[in-house]
């Protein structure tokens, strides 16, 4: 068999015995983004929050203690609304919310936040 290069070690996805066990059949288990299976209920929104900024305007590097929670993000699952409202937002909307807005959950190792639609502020 064949060396894997190191680019697919470093990803997990060689032989068992060139990445310590990991299979290659692991890189189809992979998800992406749209392949969410939750359904948010009633008027509540799965939120993708933005990468925090690393650099500021004029090229000051923001160490990790200082950097401040992202406000924006994009919108990965919608619930169907209430009874006499509509939902407004759609999947793959760019919004922004409050500072303190939704709870954080984990899933597949990323971080989201669920939130109601009253909690955003706009969609860019």
């Amino acid at each position: 068999m064949e060396k894997m290069t190191p680019f697919i070690r470093f990803l997990g996805c060689g032989t068992e015995s060139d990445t310590g066990g990991v299979k290659l059949s692991n890189l189809k288990n992979h998800k992406p983004m749209s392949d969410i299976k939750i359904k948010p209920l009633a008027d509540r929104v799965l939120v993708q929050p933005a990468e925090a900024e690393t650099k500021t305007a004029s090229g000051i590097i923001i160490p990790d203690t200082a950097k401040e929670k992202p406000q924006r993000g994009t919108v990965v699952a919608v619930g169907n609304g209430k009874k006499d409202e509509p939902m407004t937002v759609k999947v793959g909307d760019q919004v922004l919310y409050g500072k303190y807005s939704g709870t954080e959950v984990q899933i597949d190792g990323k971080d989201y936040l669920i939130m109601r639609e009253s909690d955003i502020y706009a969609i860019i």
